[in-house]
């Protein structure tokens, strides 16, 4: 968009000073702009890593010049996914699906392993906000008449709740062992876990193939059971897919190229690795079960469904560099991993030469002053507030999508989710 020297005002405003700071930002006159990049390019030529933080130092103090103080990371609005009665009717299934997939009476002859699949489940699946499983059962609700309302298919639909969330609980397990991860869900990742390690990719292996042990157990009998199942398997396959793209971009854990991390890219690791499991999958599977099956219909669901994966994943990018580990419950590692995140794909388009150079130096280092240095160097081009910026006219944005959906489709489900995103804060 443009060079923001004035980022800083926008750190830790309050909602109206937030916005009231937007406001301004977009009247930035051309005269303005080419002051900031005036400034901006006046850095040292040159470069090397001692001088790297008094380089970051000088940098900041040219672009708060103008008086403004730099306040904290704004935080946004706390959305929760559905209400305490939804939450707890959904953790009340819980004890069934552990209890159903560790019956002893299937493994008599393992009990070991029983206990243990029954440790894996409890740590790993219902620790989180469960918004993927909440949100199956809502779309469930939304989607199906009142009379196909009854306890036996509410029944149901948690049960297929949890089972996206199991699937949820597979990808962090093993994503955490490749991130080298530190905590999840405020606590220990399970493979540091009473040193568990890398056996805890068995552990995921368990909570994937469980999830079809259920679908199996409750589903055979069902007619959309056949489309449920290959959903399931297409967006695993899918989200897998992602997975790699995301390990290629950060050189498997070693050093990136960052030539490589351009928007396209981005753009496919976040659909593949994130949208298609975390808000097409949820609804796909509410509307198989209500019995949607038109193809348009499903075409525009998942077409809008992307796009809110897309705006999540920006998110959490952004809450990854900037949000609060107390209220996020991880400690954000994606510089230190060398990610391709939404972050560093926007400031490579605007860094000068010289702030490529500390790029280049800092990105995928876990030194700690690296860390604060790529941090420094965000705030100074402006980030935070081109963030902020994006979420607003994103948010429009699929607004006006959804208001353009046909089919029958009610969009009081889309606007919901658009919601419970929505300027989230974890």
């Amino acid at each position: 968009m443009f060079r923001i020297q004035k980022c800083a005002m926008f750190m830790g405003a309050s909602v109206v000073e937030y916005k009231r700071g937007i406001s301004n930002a977009l009247m930035i006159t051309n005269k303005q702009r080419s002051a900031v990049g005036s400034n901006v390019t006046k850095q040292n030529n040159s470069f090397n890593s001692t001088s790297m933080k008094s380089k970051i130092n000088s940098s900041s103090r040219r672009a708060q010049s103008t008086g403004n103080n730099v306040p904290t990371v704004p935080l946004a609005a706390v959305n929760t996914a559905a209400s305490k009665d939804e939450s707890r009717e959904f953790m009340a299934v819980f004890p069934d699906v552990v209890r159903d997939l560790t019956d002893a009476g299937k493994h008599l002859d393992i009990p070991e392993a029983t206990k243990w699949f029954a440790k894996v489940l409890q740590y790993n699946v219902p620790g989180g906000k469960k918004n993927r499983g909440l949100a199956t059962v809502f779309a469930y609700r939304m989607l199906s008449p009142a009379d196909q309302l009854t306890p036996e298919n509410l029944r149901l639909a948690h049960i297929i709740g949890w089972c996206v969330e199991m699937l949820q609980a597979f990808f962090l397990v093993v994503d955490d062992v490749m991130d080298n991860a530190t905590t999840r869900r405020g606590r220990p990742c399970w493979y540091r876990h009473k040193d568990i390690g890398v056996a805890a990719v068995n552990d995921g292996i368990l909570l994937e193939s469980g999830l079809y042990q259920l679908l199996r157990r409750y589903f055979q009998d069902k007619p959309y059971y056949t489309a449920i199942l290959e959903l399931f398997h297409d967006v695993t396959f899918k989200t897998t897919l992602g997975q790699y793209l995301d390990l290629l971009s950060s050189e498997f854990g070693r050093k990136p190229n960052l030539d490589n991390f351009t928007m396209t890219r981005y753009t496919a690791i976040v659909k593949y690795k994130t949208a298609y499991y975390s808000f097409y999958l949820p609804v796909a599977l509410a509307m198989h079960m209500a019995g949607f099956q038109d193809e348009e219909m499903h075409r525009q669901a998942k077409t809008i469904l992307l796009e809110m994966g897309h705006f999540f994943q920006v998110q959490d990018d952004f809450l990854d560099c900037f949000g609060d580990p107390e209220i996020t419950g991880k400690i954000g590692t994606d510089i230190q991993d060398g990610k391709c995140s939404w972050l560093v794909v926007v400031a490579l388009q605007r860094v000068t030469p010289e702030q490529r150079a500390i790029l280049e130096e800092c990105y995928g280092s876990k030194n700690p002053e690296h860390v604060a240095a790529v941090k420094e160097l965000y705030k100074l081009i402006g980030l935070p507030a081109t963030y902020y910026i994006y979420e607003e006219e994103n948010y429009k944005l699929i607004s006006t999508h959804i208001q353009q959906m046909s089919r029958g489709m009610p969009h009081k489900l889309f606007f919901n989710f658009l919601e419970k995103i929505y300027r989230r804060e974890r």
